[in-house]
């Protein structure tokens, strides 16, 4: 008999897609970036993941803490919360679907419309997630760049559309990581092309305008929604998603039977029923981003951007945006840097409460930097 090691290279074996892809980098929890500052997690100010700084709503904390019984498998089609979200939304629940964060919809829709080489279509800078779940099926992903005021250039995509033939489009609405959201005509001429196109709708209650129910009247159209910025469930991974019949009927093929944990269904529906409150905590954070846009407009070496979110997105003019980013996080301040070719010395600034953005910009205004 013979002993030893197997022979065998890992990577000999794994899809070549995959060891050639760049991983998405996700953003540290509390507790690590506490033991990055050496500060305790309650004074840390995290403003680098678009986190809702109000939290849950109480009645969703309570219908955590209540839960009656974890032992039991969650609802698969999650009917109760399907139902509510029909009430909250004004569409049928035969066209939503729950998912474990709007990023398993993502995930689903381009396992349910691509296969290797198929043609995606992404309009960079937006949210990093759509390029790398078409990495993961080896699709052929088509970059359409957004203007400078990261407006989208329709007639760019319309070209491409025409040259490249895509089965898929994603858009941001508002965009991440600056803010704009496209107007109805616009959107109106992409859904005219023979392309299936996802509206990513994650900041939705702060811009105060929605897509989703369009798709009633756009077989092509499919909208994407969340519970993690509004609703403050961002740990729980609760999104959902609005789509036409027959793209349902495939869907529900591909979904996870248990995706969508009990514990995060009772919160999602806590928190609809207490949806008046969240709005109010909604608002309280679209009026803290339009006092520091106002208050960051007198700092010479940042140029901000307008926003229809709960973030902020500025260029940093004249000094490394790195080095601003450091001396934020030396006091317990974290903020998104970026350093890609499209968004070469950006900060992103997640809004905070008011205490918080006050600390922001005293940050921003010290000398030191």
């Amino acid at each position: 008999m013979t002993t030893g090691a197997t022979t065998f290279s890992a990577e000999s074996f794994i899809r070549p897609a995959i060891t050639r892809m760049q991983a998405y980098t996700p953003i540290a929890p509390f507790n690590v970036l506490s033991e990055q500052c050496g500060l305790p997690p309650e004074q840390i100010i995290k403003l680098d993941a678009n986190e809702n700084p109000y939290g849950p709503s109480p009645q969703a904390a309570m219908a955590l803490a209540q839960y009656p019984c974890p032992h039991i498998y969650p609802d698969p089609e999650a009917r109760d919360l399907r139902r509510a979200l029909s009430q909250y939304t004004g569409l049928p629940a035969d066209y939503l679907q729950v998912g474990n964060g709007a990023d398993e919809l993502i995930s689903l829709i381009v396992s349910l419309f691509i296969e290797p080489g198929d043609v995606m279509l992404n309009c960079p800078p937006t949210f990093g997630m759509y390029a790398v779940e078409a990495d993961i099926r080896a699709a052929n992903l088509v970059n359409v760049p957004r203007r400078p005021d990261f407006s989208l250039d329709v007639a760019a995509i319309i070209a491409a559309v025409k040259r490249h033939r895509p089965k898929l489009l994603f858009i941001t609405a508002p965009n991440n990581p600056d803010g704009s959201t496209p107007a109805p005509a616009a959107l109106e001429r992409l859904l005219a092309l023979p392309v299936a196109l996802v509206v990513d709708e994650a900041y939705a209650e702060f811009c105060g305008h929605s897509f989703i129910d369009w798709v009633v009247r756009y077989p092509n159209l499919m909208v994407l929604r969340t519970f993690s910025k509004w609703a403050g469930l961002a740990g729980l991974r609760v999104g959902y998603g609005a789509f036409p019949p027959d793209v349902m009927a495939q869907l529900w093929k591909l979904k996870p039977p248990y995706n969508v944990n009990a514990p995060a269904q009772a919160a999602a529906l806590a928190s609809l029923r207490d949806a008046d409150y969240l709005l109010q905590n909604v608002a309280k954070i679209r009026a803290a981003r339009d006092r520091f846009l106002r208050d960051v407009a007198h700092i010479p070496w940042l140029k901000s951007f307008p926003s229809q979110t709960n973030f902020v997105l500025c260029r940093v003019l004249d000094r490394p945006a790195r080095r601003v980013k450091d001396h934020l996080a030396a006091q317990g301040i974290f903020v998104r840097h970026y350093a890609a070719a499209n968004l070469h010395n950006y900060l992103r600034i997640s809004i905070g409460t008011p205490p918080q953005m006050k600390q922001v910009l005293q940050g921003l205004q010290s000398h030191e930097i």
